[in-house]
């Protein structure tokens, strides 16, 4: 997806739960961001940073774009790897790519932009201590 080296990487097993499949069993459309995000949250947490901490100080990351491409289904049960990467950063925003496998299986890839703002949703810079 992206031939630059990430600035961090981070990988995470997650197992799709019940509640999260469609009628047919598959893994809902609408729960990949959600891993994403969980993704996200554990690369920084990796990082030391806890994101709770970071929102009582008044910091918040918005997503302003995302991309998906779904490759095979996950199903119900289904034990998957997600690597998230960062992959670029600026003042304001980190961009991230993110590979879900199953058994070595790309499920989905992905791009997201998140965006830092204050708690009226006005862009600010990221503190210091989040750069990579």
């Amino acid at each position: 997806m992206n031939l630059t080296p990430p600035l961090l990487e981070h990988t995470i097993s997650l197992r799709v739960r019940y509640p999260e499949v469609d009628g047919m069993g598959y893994l809902h459309h609408s729960r990949y961001l959600q891993y994403f995000e969980i993704g996200r949250v554990e690369l920084l947490r990796s990082r030391g940073h806890s994101y709770a901490d970071l929102e009582r100080q008044g910091v918040f990351f918005v997503v302003v774009k995302a991309e998906i491409q779904y490759k095979a289904p996950a199903r119900y049960d289904d034990e998957l790897t997600l690597i998230t990467r960062l992959t670029k950063q600026t003042h304001v925003r980190f961009d991230h790519t993110y590979e879900l496998r199953r058994d070595g299986v790309l499920l989905a890839e992905a791009k997201t932009t998140i965006a830092c703002v204050d708690r009226e949703g006005q862009v600010m810079e990221i503190p210091e201590a989040l750069r990579a």
